[in-house]
């Protein structure tokens, strides 16, 4: 090689190291750059459009978020997060914004500060279907006008205290059917969920229309209550349409068709009772003196559409009917766990009611230590342990110090709320003895915080009033009847306590109970 051609190539090698070297230089920079802008999205993720600080969380991953975050029971997930967190945290649900609140302060701070701005659902997909999300009391937001005389018709002409006395003597009629049905099977080691469940339902349907839904009764009631199974189960499943709106035209599940379907005939059969009613009405001028009778009424006023009727009358359903099932389930499980408090129940039964045979709802206000074991029960597992989802219409809205700008949803963990060592000593213990020692009793109509089985505020459950009559009186009536003992062989410490969440918390695993008639 010439020392030319050397010269030559020594260039070419000092270029190509050049080239190299600005290569080098440029990736650096172009990751310095996006580690810059990735730097500050995060800030600004935790700013809203006013400057203030929003909620720390966990980091989202793209596209999906926090989704990867939410395995096992949620709001023991979201419990755990909190801890981290804190009580007051910020999720990425998909293209969701989310906040969850769980402590007392935070939504002592929300419920006093922001109600009304937090007064808007966010509505699941699969009940926009035949448009029930817009005729729904549950789902409709606070400032409608529907909503608000919705609220009004249950509030002065379902849930009142005459509707609710005069409907006494079907609850009482339903729960004497319930211990009828344990009698011919004392002894004998059964799942008392199937049993507990059908009694309510029909308690709640009864009471609403003079009918049983869940029992041996006509083809259309067992199909109305197969239909409302089917939606509960559809509801239930997890549906990208509420995580990506964007998707929600194309339905890509089918869950929104699905529901379609079931919600068609469903409305199908509640317009053929409503039409019944009224036919009969007419023709006999007969009573039945029924919360549907009371809704006719209001009808027949020109104050509430049809349409509004059978979304309540839906709605009484899978609220209530499943609500005071479950919450029976939990309670009766927990005095088996804990012997000491089923020992203790008993001899107030017997104390206060001494020889007789049969309980009274009226009874029910003479026995403190029955309504604090349900207040306990209720208060560790609540059957909605993350209430239904609240959306922020307004900005303006500061929980702990932190921005929830508006389109947020807000979910607030009564369950980790109800169980906030600030406001509960051992609050993962089982004490009813603790709703004794008040000088201010709680209810269940959620005025304070630290205690919202039902929820609180705007939103109130509106059945609070009729589950106040039905659980005590359920549950003293099972406990004076029976006996009740786990099956041979196994002990409290062996029973199965963890929880599954669909639409309403329950047991993972079935309560099985061997009922005795008591002496």
């Amino acid at each position: 090689m010439t020392q030319q051609q050397k010269a030559a190539r020594l260039t070419q090698q000092q270029s190509l190291a050049g080239e190299a070297m600005g290569t080098s230089e440029g990736w650096l920079l172009w990751a310095a750059l996006a580690g810059s802008i990735l730097f500050y999205l995060a800030v600004l993720r935790r700013y809203s459009s006013g400057g203030k600080l929003r909620p720390p969380g966990p980091t989202p991953l793209p596209v999906i978020g926090n989704l990867h975050n939410l395995g096992g029971v949620v709001h023991h997930r979201l419990a755990d997060l909190a801890r981290i967190y804190g009580p007051v945290m910020s999720l990425k649900l998909g293209f969701v914004n989310a906040v969850v609140v769980s402590s007392r302060e935070a939504a002592k701070e929300a419920f006093t500060m922001h109600d009304r701005r937090l007064a808007a659902r966010l509505v699941p997909d699969t009940f926009r279907a035949c448009g029930f999300a817009d005729r729904s009391v549950v789902f409709l937001p606070s400032a409608d006008p529907h909503w608000k005389a919705m609220r009004g018709i249950q509030g002065t002409n379902v849930f009142t205290p005459r509707g609710l006395a005069a409907l006494r003597p079907i609850r009482e009629r339903k729960v004497r059917e319930l211990l009828d049905y344990f009698v011919p099977r004392a002894g004998e080691a059964l799942h008392i969920r199937h049993a507990i469940h059908t009694a309510m339902i029909n308690m709640v349907s009864s009471s609403f229309f003079s009918m049983d839904i869940a029992d041996f009764g006509s083809d259309t009631a067992h199909e109305l209550r197969d239909l409302v199974d089917e939606i509960i189960l559809l509801i239930s499943k997890p549906n990208l349409s509420d995580y990506f709106p964007i998707l929600r035209p194309l339905d890509l599940q089918g869950l929104r068709r699905l529901s379609e379907r079931r919600f068609r005939r469903i409305f199908s059969i509640l317009d053929d009772i409503i039409a019944q009613r009224l036919a009969h009405t007419k023709a006999s001028l007969e009573k039945h003196d029924d919360f549907l009778d009371a809704l006719l009424d209001v009808m027949a006023t020109g104050k509430m559409e049809r349409e509004y009727v059978m979304a309540m009358l839906f709605e009484a359903f899978v609220a209530g009917g499943d609500s005071i099932a479950f919450s029976v389930e939990w309670v009766m499980a927990e005095l088996l766990r804990n012997p000491r408090v089923m020992i203790k129940l008993r001899a107030e039964l017997k104390d206060v009611l001494g020889g007789k045979q049969a309980v009274d709802e009226a009874d029910t206000a003479s026995l403190p230590y029955l309504q604090a074991v349900l207040k306990e029960s209720l208060r560790m597992h609540p059957p909605g342990p993350l209430m239904l989802p609240h959306l922020a219409v307004e900005d303006g809205v500061e929980i702990g110090g932190y921005a929830v700008p508006k389109g947020t949803a807000v979910m607030f963990n009564a369950w980790a709320i109800m169980r906030d060592p600030a406001a509960w000593d051992a609050p993962d213990e089982f004490r009813p003895e603790r709703f004794l020692q008040r000088a201010t009793p709680f209810d269940f109509r959620g005025k304070e915080t630290e205690y919202i089985p039902f929820g609180t505020g705007r939103r109130l459950c509106p059945g609070a009033p009729l589950v106040e009559r039905v659980l005590p009186l359920v549950l003293a009536s099972l406990v004076h009847a029976f006996e009740w003992k786990l099956p041979a062989g196994m002990s409290p410490e062996d029973m199965d306590m963890s929880e599954r969440f669909m639409t309403t918390n329950t047991l993972a695993v079935p309560l099985k109970v061997v009922p005795i008639i008591a002496n």
